[in-house]
C-alpha cells in the first residue's frame, strides 16, 4: 500500500501537517458545594461549550468538567472564582493536546 502525503496549510499548519482549531465558546459553573469527605475542599461542575474544525468539519459540544478547590471557609464569589481556575487549567491541557499537529495522509 502507498501511502502520498497531503500538501495541506489550514490555518498557519505546515506542509503535511492540519491543525485543528478548537475554540472555547462559553463556561458556566452549575453547582457547587462542600465536599463529604474532606474538610475545607469544595466540589462542583462546570459546563464548556466547545466548537472544533477539523478537516473542514465544524463540530460543537458541551462537556461537563468537575472541579475542586482546596480553598476552606471562603466567600461565594472566591469559591466560584477558584472553582473556574480549575476548569480553565483542565481545558488548557485538553487544548494544547487538541492542537498538536496531526499528519494528514491519503491513500
Amino acid at each position: 500500500m502507498l501511502w502520498n502525503w497531503i500538501k495541506m496549510r489550514p490555518k498557519g499548519g505546515i506542509e503535511g501537517y492540519a491543525v485543528m482549531s478548537f475554540e472555547i465558546k462559553s463556561c458556566q459553573l452549575l453547582h457547587f458545594g462542600p465536599h463529604t469527605a474532606i474538610p475545607g475542599r469544595v466540589t462542583g461542575v462546570v459546563r464548556v461549550r466547545i466548537s472544533e474544525e477539523f478537516l473542514a468539519t465544524r463540530t460543537e459540544y458541551t462537556l461537563d468538567l468537575k472541579v475542586k478547590a482546596d480553598i476552606g471557609a471562603a466567600s461565594s464569589e472566591t469559591v466560584r472564582h477558584a472553582l473556574l481556575a480549575h476548569a480553565a487549567r483542565q481545558l488548557n491541557k485538553l487544548k494544547t493536546r487538541h492542537q498538536q499537529r496531526v499528519t494528514v495522509a491519503a491513500e
